[in-house]
């Protein structure tokens, strides 16, 4: 893959410059000044001295401490203050993205690049800045781009009023949000062109340490929301006022949330309910109260308990990373970054490229989120999956059917590809695509004679044998994909397809968003050892 460095087109924003601030800043008063970081986990007080190396230095009775500008945000009259910061790139939106992984993207992609960043905190609240320099911050800037982090929404307002280059989101664009961009002449912005998924995240659902609740059903979390269940000890919990903690409206987080816990009847907000300002603020809330509950982000959790939900088919969901990229956890989202179609610039497309590449996983993984890599699981006969197949409640030729896969199945561990298509299409989803490459790299490095199995798997409408042929189908589908994708780079690799229909579930198929998660093709592999 090929980048090219940034362009000199650059855009003016209001906030902290960089290259000012590797100078000594005008003459300030000595005076006092707060140094905050987001996290709530740094709050000093001090006498302000300079600002050097990109690093605050206050004196305080500890003597002066020295504190990095891309932990804390500057609040007092003393602070430096600089203006028209210039930025090649402006990337705004979700504070999930912003926040939690982007400082550590930037610093990724200097590193891929062979250069050095620096990450600046700008003075405003959710707001940094990174700046590149080649030959490992020896040579010529590369260019400088600017997180501003709030909520989703804002990342496809400004790409629509064109403020931002690349909008974050902790959602899929909506479709009244897509149309706006489309006509205003962005393109089509579910495209591979315009749509990139970086990571997967789940959202977990936290108590306080000390709640002595480990489990809650689906049905139970959605009465808890709906303000119906108010008390601990109604979900087997000790006697005590439950206090939920929300996000705001227009927070990717929060819709996302009550889109799958909810769907299309999302209740009005319960009079009990506290708003937290992002994820950090939702955990230090969390943490702070033993009869809170909230939900947070993967990387967020910071110490609170995370909950295990059971859906009202009985099957146990845990955010773990498999059931992550599987997309089989319930509160499982991605997360994008989306562009315009009409104004990208090589600088913004280098960038793009280098987020949603195999380099950036491990960058990914350390911000706490789940990457697109992938991970490979065994099929005990111990298992949740294992267990479904043994149901004696089924009919003979079912049962069968049941058996067969279960004697197949444990010969082969599962990887976390899964290939899901369009509702009334025979095109794989934008997910799919990725896949087939990230499944082509990962098999190319499979010693000869490792066997593949894709395995296809409906939900339960319509007839079993129907179900059992179309399921048949697609996974050969799948497999044709795969060769064409691949060519002869998997020669020594044997392929094969088969399709077991609406057996084995891995969700609900009372809603349509379990219906769309049953409707899959998984990858099973054996190694040439066994």
């Amino acid at each position: 893959m090929t980048f090219k460095v940034p362009g000199k087109t650059r855009n003016m924003v209001s906030g902290f410059a960089l290259c000012a601030a590797m100078m000594a800043p005008a003459a300030v008063n000595a005076a006092e000044v707060t140094l905050k970081s987001a996290d709530g986990t740094v709050n000093l007080v001090g006498e302000f001295i300079e600002f050097t190396d990109n690093n605050y230095v206050i004196r305080t009775g500890l003597g002066d401490l020295r504190i990095s500008a891309s932990r804390v945000r500057c609040e007092g009259d003393a602070c430096p203050d600089f203006s028209a910061v210039e930025a090649d790139v402006i990337i705004a939106g979700s504070d999930t993205v912003g926040l939690g992984v982007m400082p550590l993207l930037m610093s990724g992609y200097a590193a891929f690049l062979e250069a050095e960043a620096t990450v600046t905190s700008t003075g405003t609240e959710g707001e940094i800045i990174a700046e590149l320099v080649g030959d490992e911050g020896f040579g010529d800037p590369l260019g400088s781009y600017l997180v501003n982090s709030t909520g989703s929404s804002d990342a496809f307002r400004k790409l629509l009023d064109q403020s931002a280059q690349i909008g974050m989101a902790s959602r899929r664009i909506r479709p009244d949000e897509a149309r706006a961009l489309r006509d205003d002449g962005a393109g089509n912005m579910i495209s591979p062109a315009n749509e990139h998924i970086i990571a997967v995240d789940s959202l977990v659902v936290i108590t306080h340490p000390d709640n002595p609740v480990d489990t809650l059903s689906t049905d139970q979390l959605r009465g808890i929301y709906a303000g119906e269940i108010t008390n601990w000890s109604e979900v087997g919990g000790n006697d005590g006022p439950i206090l939920l903690i929300g996000r705001s409206e227009g927070s990717g987080t929060r819709g996302v949330f009550e889109d799958r816990l909810f769907g299309d009847d999302v209740p009005s907000t319960p009079g009990n309910k506290s708003i937290a300002t992002d994820n950090n603020d939702m955990a230090a809330q969390v943490n702070a109260d033993p009869n809170a509950i909230g939900y947070v982000g993967y990387a967020f959790q910071r110490g609170a308990k995370a909950m295990t939900l059971i859906n009202e088919c009985g099957l146990t969901m845990e955010p773990t990373p498999f059931s992550a990229r599987t997309e089989e956890y319930a509160l499982q989202r991605f997360l994008y970054l989306y562009n315009r179609e009409d104004t990208t610039d090589q600088a913004t497309a280098d960038f793009l490229d280098y987020v949603i590449s195999e380099e950036a996983d491990e960058v990914i993984a350390k911000a706490g989120f789940i990457d697109l890599g992938i991970d490979r699981q065994a099929q005990p006969l111990d298992g949740q999956r294992a267990a479904q197949l043994l149901d004696p409640n089924v009919d003979d030729y079912e049962g069968g059917i049941m058996r067969g896969m279960l004697s197949e199945m444990v010969n082969y561990d599962r990887l976390t590809s899964t290939f899901r298509f369009r509702t009334g299409s025979s095109k794989l989803d934008p997910r799919g695509l990725l896949n087939l490459e990230r499944l082509a790299d990962y098999l190319e490095d499979e010693p000869e004679g490792t066997k593949v199995l894709f395995v296809g798997f409906t939900d339960s409408v319509g007839a079993f044998d129907s179900n059992r042929e179309l399921s048949i189908g697609r996974a050969n589908q799948v497999l044709e994909a795969m060769q064409d994708f691949a060519g002869d780079r998997l020669t020594g690799i044997e392929m094969a397809a088969t399709g077991y229909g609406e057996i084995a579930p891995s969700a609900c198929n009372t809603s349509e968003t379990g219906q769309r998660i049953n409707r899959r093709v998984e990858v099973w592999i054996q190694s040439a050892n066994g």
